[in-house]
């Protein structure tokens, strides 16, 4: 026998609040509105954004897409209910991405998926995504924000998103000019950016036993403090050197996999990149949770940036040149390798 609920069914009774959806797009409204850019040609709201390509500045303009998530750093921002900052995280992953192909970032799309649909976490949420995109230089032109209540609890929620930019065809970077004897140049992290939170939780959270309120003298915050660091955003570092004519040969956006695997995917044939582990600086966070977990070098280098973020490969003549225009845009750099004859691995010494 099939039983009747014994009132009326509604989509708010069973766990998507209509109203406080309403209410969170009003309190993002301004966020949103702040990233927008000439070629914004709709307000939010609208089924789909809308965005008119300045054609006119590029001979052959070729549009670069990606598309990412902030993995489980957002476990560490529902332990903390501090939600202001993922969404510069969402952002960095997406645009970073892009830029390695010599691309400017123009729009950006998110998607959010929550478990009970709280207007104002949702509109901190936006806030960080936002405050990403004016580091981007990029408009937010739409997103989506999904209440799913049985499928996330409560509190949970997940955030993926989608940016687009473009780049001229003469001047796409795709690594096949690097040749031994160039270097190659890394730009320093803010710490784990958005990649081995899995492992990074379980030694310092499950094995260490920390709570995102305990204080390290060798962090200098809090363990949560130092997982929800916000991943740099190298577009205001980059672009105005492509868009001087420097020659930039390849670039690697150090995410899953680390240096170890993230270099070898703009190596041409025949060539490899040695690099100077003692050249850079190691992030505390890193040596900690590879002494808590006793994790081996080749696993941190793997899983990890281990403090390099960005890494550049340029002809030796030009690295002073391209070292001098980062350190004055604010980023730490240096020179951490070179490319040498080999068999597209990294190696270290």
């Amino acid at each position: 026998m099939v039983r009747e609920s014994d009132k009326p069914l509604t989509y708010a009774a069973a766990g998507v609040d209509i109203s406080a959806g309403n209410r969170a797009v009003e309190l993002m409204k301004r966020a949103v509105r702040s990233t927008f850019t000439p070629g914004v040609l709709a307000d939010i709201g609208g089924f789909g954004g809308l965005f008119a390509l300045d054609a006119g500045r590029y001979r052959q303009p070729v549009l670069v897409a990606g598309t990412d998530g902030v993995g489980t750093k957002l476990k560490v921002a529902m332990l903390m209910d501090k939600h202001d900052t993922v969404g510069i995280d969402l952002v960095a992953m997406c645009v970073n991405d892009i830029l390695v192909q010599g691309a400017q970032p123009l729009f950006f799309l998110d998607y959010l998926a929550v478990g009970k649909l709280v207007p104002e976490k949702v509109a901190a949420i936006v806030e960080g995504i936002a405050a990403g995109c004016r580091q981007a230089g990029c408009a937010l032109i739409g997103g989506e924000t999904a209440e799913m209540p049985g499928f996330y609890g409560p509190e949970e929620y997940d955030l993926a998103g989608f940016a687009v930019g473009v780049v001229d065809k003469e001047r796409i970077i795709d690594g096949r000019s690097i040749r031994p004897g160039d270097v190659v140049v890394g730009l320093a992290s803010s710490g784990l950016h958005s990649n081995g939170y899995s492992l990074a939780r379980r030694a310092l959270l499950d094995v260490a036993g920390y709570g995102v309120d305990s204080c390290l003298p060798e962090l200098g915050c809090t363990v949560g403090e130092e997982l929800l660091r916000p991943t740099v955003i190298y577009v205001p570092a980059i672009l105005p050197l492509l868009q001087d004519g420097v020659v930039i040969k390849g670039m690697a956006h150090i995410t899953g996999g680390g240096l170890t695997e993230n270099i070898p995917r703009i190596l041409p044939p025949g060539t490899a990149a040695l690099l100077r582990p003692a050249s850079w600086q190691v992030p505390p966070v890193f040596e900690l949770i590879a002494r808590i977990g006793r994790v081996a070098v080749e696993e941190m280098r793997r899983t990890f940036n281990m403090g390099i973020g960005f890494t550049l490969v340029v002809d030796a003549a030009e690295a002073d040149g391209v070292l001098s225009r980062l350190v004055q845009s604010g980023v730490q750099a240096g020179i951490i390798g070179e490319i040498v004859e080999g068999d597209g691995a990294v190696l270290y010494k």
